[in-house]
């Protein structure tokens, strides 16, 4: 939605909902209802009543332990089920967004909308993120006020200096910002990703920097498992989503990509960066991208990824019988931008 509404320049707004400690805001109760709806057999609900019950906590403290306090809400965290269980919990609140769209991930949620109108828009956020707080309200999970933030996207258009607030039910106005890190990516008003690439950077150089003042301690293999391990991660991580940056800002991704191949093969500063790739049979971080974009495609395509997903990966009927209607061709929508 918000690269179509910058597309089409139209304003784009969002909430970003925090909630204060939600893991440990679930209710037993309410969860084992919400199990119940979604058609968990009996045994399955005698299980997970089983599963939080009798749990216990307590804390230590140079040396010193305290007593043992029942924990009586709130799913294990650290666990495998503790974010599904989350996802379970919350998953109703979708139903409350009314006109606005909404992601949730775990207890991290989106709120946004958008419109040629920057009051209906705002208007429209609010009447759905009072819907949400109420829904949240009956959930008993709270709102974190201070950390919850809006964003207004598209700045290319014109704007009040101060837009109008986004408030709580308690009253509070919403802070706006013009960066928001959400799962790990540093979102920005305009999507160019400045911020996140710069993160990436900085992080990475950190961490090359130390690998090669302890070169010595390494051997080649060695060298290869910390990349794989420590810094591949870093780049492929959500690279479909920043992947529509300018060339020369994902060029100083390269850059650092290029000191990780030096430090693996000893190769030196004047190594062309095609010779590096070659040395270690790595693609280019260009591809790498591309590479894990089309895999996105591909599970659309099969109906194995998230249902908006799949819905925005429309295929071409060919209208000649060619030696190219045997392939799969997909419609490119439209854009200006």
């Amino acid at each position: 939605m918000i690269i179509t509404a910058i597309d089409k320049r139209q304003y784009c707004a969002a909430v970003f909902i925090d909630l204060a400690k939600a893991f440990d805001s679930v209710n037993h109760h309410i969860l084992i209802g919400r199990l119940s709806s979604l058609g968990f057999s009996n045994d399955c609900l005698a299980w997970f009543t089983n599963y939080f019950a009798d749990r216990v906590q307590c804390v230590k403290s140079e040396g010193m332990l305290s007593g043992p306090l029942a924990v009586s809400m709130g799913v294990p965290q650290g666990s495998i089920l503790g974010p599904t269980l989350c996802s379970l919990y919350i998953n109703d609140v979708a139903l409350a967004a009314g006109d606005s769209l909404i992601h949730l991930y775990a207890d991290d949620t989106i709120l946004y909308t958008s419109g040629p109108s920057l009051d209906t828009v705002l208007s429209n956020l609010q009447m759905s993120f009072n819907a949400i707080q109420h829904t949240f309200r009956g959930l008993q999970l709270l709102l974190n006020a201070s950390k919850t933030k809006c964003m207004l996207f598209n700045c290319s258009l014109p704007a009040p200096t101060r837009p109008t607030s986004i408030t709580t039910l308690d009253g509070s106005d919403l802070e706006y910002v013009d960066i928001y890190k959400y799962i790990g990516v540093c979102l920005d008003c305009k999507l160019s990703f400045q911020t996140h690439i710069k993160h990436l950077q900085s992080k990475i150089k950190s961490r090359v920097n130390f690998l090669f003042r302890n070169k010595a301690s390494f051997t080649h293999a060695a060298k290869l498992t910390l990349v794989k391990l420590t810094i591949l991660p870093i780049l492929d991580f959500c690279n479909v989503i920043y992947k529509i940056a300018f060339n020369t800002l994902l060029s100083t991704l390269d850059a650092v990509y290029h000191s990780v191949i030096r430090f693996v093969t000893k190769a030196p500063y004047t190594t062309h960066h095609c010779d590096l790739y070659a040395l270690v049979g790595w693609p280019s971080l260009h591809v790498r991208r591309q590479t894990h974009w089309l895999q996105v495609i591909y599970k659309s395509m099969l109906g194995k990824a998230l249902p908006y997903l799949s819905s925005l990966v429309t295929m071409a009927t060919p209208t000649h019988s060619t030696r190219s209607s045997r392939c799969i061709s997909l419609i490119i929508p439209k854009a200006k931008t």
